[in-house]
Formats: C-alpha cells, sequence, structure tokens
C-alpha cells in the first residue's frame, strides 16, 4: 500500500503518513513545522455537543452518517464507512451521528429516512446520499472534494 501524503493544517507541508503506524496509535507531527496532524483512521463518533467542533469547524470534508443502531441498512453500512475511513484517512473524516439520540444534529438535515450520508465541506452540504449504498458509490460522490 502506498504511503499517502497528508496536508498540515497549519504551514501546508506535504508529509508522507504511514496509516499502519497510525493505526497503531502513533500521533503524526509536521516534518517541517513540527503541529500535530490529527488523522483519523476509524469513524468518529459526534453529538450535538460536538458537531460544531468535530463536523463544522474541521479542515477536510466530512462525509456525516445519520444512522440507529436499530437500522438494519445502517449495520450493514458501517462496515463499508470503517474500511473507507482507513483508506481516506487524512483526506476525508467519516463522522458519525446516532440520530435517536441527537435529534438536533438530525433536524439541521432533515434526516427523514437513515441511513443518510451527507457530504460536507467547512461545514455546508455539498451532497447527500439517501439509503444503503455501495462503497464505489459513496467514492463517486466524494471524488469532488477530496484533498
Amino acid at each position: 500500500m502506498d504511503t499517502p501524503v497528508i496536508r498540515c493544517p497549519a504551514c501546508g507541508a506535504g508529509n508522507r503518513v504511514p496509516l499502519e503506524k497510525v493505526r497503531a496509535g502513533l500521533n503524526p507531527i509536521c516534518g517541517r513545522c513540527k503541529a500535530p496532524m490529527p488523522i483519523d483512521v476509524r469513524p468518529v463518533t459526534v453529538t450535538d455537543a460536538s458537531f460544531t467542533r468535530e463536523v463544522d469547524r474541521w479542515r477536510l470534508p466530512v462525509l456525516l452518517d445519520l444512522w440507529a443502531p436499530w437500522c438494519g441498512p445502517c449495520r450493514m453500512l458501517a462496515p463499508v464507512l470503517d474500511e473507507l475511513a482507513g483508506a481516506l484517512a487524512g483526506r476525508v473524516r467519516i463522522a458519525k451521528l446516532n440520530v435517536d439520540e441527537n435529534p438536533v444534529s438530525a433536524a439541521r438535515f432533515q434526516a427523514r429516512g437513515i441511513p443518510l450520508l451527507v457530504v460536507l465541506v467547512a461545514g455546508h452540504e455539498v451532497d447527500r446520499l439517501a439509503g444503503l449504498r455501495s462503497r464505489a458509490e459513496i467514492l463517486r460522490h466524494l471524488e469532488p472534494v477530496l484533498t
């Protein structure tokens, strides 16, 4: 597997970051400015309280999964999103929002059906996919925002 080049959020320098080291728990820092480079190799859970910090203000595009534990298609989609989180680490953040526990954020996106995937850039919706989708289809919708 190729080592991805990830841009530093502080200085913009490209850094090669071996994802296996991130998966092992090591936190990368920029080779130029020594700033921490947060990289998610698993989906991050967001709540109404953490939504602004974890999604709206996040420096990378975010794929938000609106789901519920009782939803069969949501559970079927979860392994695909787990795999995409690792494959797209440093390029897109995968965030999961339980609609039953976080009604304010769910209402913001008018989530009338789940699973619902919303693509956000700087907190603004740029695309959405309703229902169970394949990995390939999700990637097609993410292509325009990949860094």
